[in-house]
């Protein structure tokens, strides 16, 4: 019995993080899939539930990157309304591209957007995310 109730916590655990992940990021949905696994496996496979609620959140959460599906196209159009000149990047341009200390100008991303320790730039002529502290593409923003 309670390796049935196991079981179908985290099955619906798995299940119901994809709606509560859903375009807010790793940080947001690990949380609120932890949150949903817990919930759904109640008392017995609370633990189990909550652990890969939170792992699957946090990766499901990572597919729309930083910025909330619906704050990719707004902040696509401020990076780009901006003017910045575009950094060409003769590399493969894909997330975790790591970009050269020398000749690329990181800004700062407004407050409005919730990112937090990241910092933006064009590449490419792209809006891209990028760590500062890497240089690490972290969201390319099309």
């Amino acid at each position: 019995m309670r390796h049935s109730l196991l079981i179908a916590g985290s099955l619906l655990a798995l299940l119901s993080a994809p709606i509560l992940a859903q375009a807010q990021g790793v940080p947001q949905g690990a949380a609120d899939g932890a949150n949903a696994g817990n919930k759904a496996a109640g008392p017995v496979g609370g633990v189990v539930g909550g652990v890969v609620g939170g792992v699957v959140g946090g990766v499901l959460g990572g597919i729309g990157g930083l910025l909330g599906a619906d704050e990719r196209p707004r902040f696509h159009q401020y990076a780009l309304s901006q003017r910045h000149p575009s950094y060409r990047y003769d590399n493969k341009f894909v997330v975790g591209a790591v970009l050269p200390r020398q000749g690329v100008t990181y800004y700062d991303v407004p407050a409005e957007y919730g990112v937090r320790d990241y910092r933006y730039t064009i590449v490419n002529d792209h809006a891209v995310l990028v760590d500062p502290r890497t240089g690490a593409i972290v969201e390319i923003l099309d």
